[in-house]
């Protein structure tokens, strides 16, 4: 535990970690099979598809699971008036700013890759909010989802939700095998047999399951003991589903509604939440200390995903008809990307307190001057 600013330091590692690998998923989209904005004139890479298909199970219930850990230790800092009012400022800005700046033009070069919009950037912005952005390919510009930052839209949403729920419970004191079973119980009926908005892989209610999760399990003390315990179970459990999920995938989807469909959902929903149960229990015990690195990354997190995927659309833009090996492209997109998200943060984003807010930062502390130190130090 970081004592100064009252966080877990293996949550800390956990969202850089989830933030680089929703990159890399990012990434292997241009690559993969599946409907994208942007894509390569080559997709027949099975390795990056299985890669998506790994990384995409479970990456983004981690980061609602997080989430959820992180509301629970938000509410036992403050009160449910200054926690709704900092989700607003914290998610609802750098939404409003992705939804007006940096979704057009994704939403451009998507047009442009389609053959859907033949003009400039300039002579498309007059166009960039008419007709609401529904699927990709569709003919609607304005997504006020913000694209990719559709999870900063669902955070703030769920955060509202809950906060009156969360402020009048407590998160369960000791968490037995039975719960951790009831969790993925309900998580696969909801996957089975609901359907509202479907969103990186999962169902929209699906990931409020996962939220709830994080706040009530995952943020009770006792569940570490239980998962250091059961460790090689969770990893292995997780590990082969996932695994099976994947070839499954690959060598093709089962019917709808047919019985082997409802195993097929069984890998996908069993294998992420057991192997997000092995990560948590691996952050803890190998992850629980803090150094400059994580100090400088934790703060990125944010901006850098908020940034990431307009930078790997318009990149992917520009390399999808060369006629280099599909090797040569994922090393270029990956580094160069990677390359200017990261100056953007550390020359222009993080220097400012204007861009800091725009993209979640908390404002810089002002610096007390020595004197005034030394007179709060000698005054009780």
């Amino acid at each position: 535990m970081n004592k100064e600013n009252n966080r877990r330091d293996d949550l800390e590692w956990i969202k850089v970690i989830a933030t680089l690998c929703v990159y890399l998923y990012h990434c292997s989209m241009f690559f993969n099979p599946f409907d994208w904005h942007v894509k390569n004139n080559q997709l027949d890479s099975p390795v990056i598809l299985a890669f998506s298909l790994l990384i995409g199970s479970w990456i983004m219930p981690i980061f609602f699971i997080i989430s959820g850990i992180s509301s629970y230790y938000s509410l036992q800092r403050r009160n449910w008036d200054r926690y709704v009012k900092e989700r607003f400022i914290r998610l609802g800005i750098p939404l409003l700013f992705g939804v007006l700046v940096l979704t057009p033009p994704q939403v451009y070069v998507e047009r442009k890759a389609n053959e859907q919009f033949s003009g400039s950037f300039l002579e498309f912005l007059p166009h960039a909010f008419k007709g609401i952005y529904v699927e990709i390919g569709g003919t609607g510009n304005f997504a006020f989802f913000g694209l990719h930052l559709w999870y900063l839209l669902a955070l703030m949403v769920f955060s509202l939700l809950t906060t009156y729920l969360f402020v009048k419970t407590n998160p369960l004191k000791r968490i037995t095998v039975f719960h951790l079973l009831v969790f993925q119980l309900t998580i696969l009926l909801v996957t089975i047999f609901m359907e509202s908005i479907h969103l990186g892989g999962w169902d929209l209610t699906v990931y409020l399951l996962f939220f709830l999760a994080g706040y009530y399990g995952f943020s009770s003390s006792s569940l570490l003991g239980l998962l250091h315990h059961h460790f090689r179970v969770y990893l292995s459990v997780g590990l082969a589903c996932l695994i099976l999920y994947t070839a499954w995938f690959i060598k093709g989807l089962p019917p709808e509604d047919s019985p082997v469909s409802f195993l097929f959902t069984c890998f996908m929903v069993i294998g992420s939440f057991n192997l997000i149960l092995a990560f948590y229990a691996l952050a803890n015990r190998y992850l629980s200390f803090s150094n400059t690195f994580l100090q400088y990354s934790s703060e990125a997190s944010l901006p850098f995903y908020i940034l990431h995927q307009p930078v790997i659309i318009i990149m992917g833009f520009f390399i999808r008809d060369l006629n280099w090996p599909i090797w040569v492209k994922a090393l270029i997109l990956v580094s160069l990307s990677f390359g200017i998200i990261s100056i953007a943060y550390h020359a222009l984003i993080r220097r400012f307190s204007f861009t800091r807010i725009l993209f979640g930062i908390k404002e810089k502390k002002k610096s007390v001057p020595q004197a005034t130190q030394m007179s709060h130090n000698t005054h009780p």
